[in-house]
């Protein structure tokens, strides 16, 4: 596995102690979970940017619901051959 060094500043650097002896957790896992948590939370928001983006595109938003249709009459059409 390889390694960086990142320098963090002195309160930051308090904090992952305290959360390293509460949790029992080496500090690079939890700067590790952290950062996992930071990138879902950010593809979370561009998804939410591009959805309010795609519903004020009247013409757009009405091809996505017409799909929207199509996919869930589909999945009527699994159920009965179950």
């Amino acid at each position: 596995m390889s390694t960086s060094t990142v320098r963090i500043g002195a309160e930051t650097r308090i904090v992952l102690r305290e959360l390293s002896a509460r949790t029992g957790k080496p500090a690079r896992v939890i700067l590790r979970n952290a950062l996992e948590d930071y990138r879902r939370k950010c593809f979370l928001e561009e998804a939410n940017q591009a959805f309010a983006a795609l519903k004020k595109d009247k013409k757009a938003w009405k091809a996505e619901l017409d799909e929207r249709r199509l996919w869930d009459s589909t999945l009527a059409d699994e159920s009965r051959d179950r």
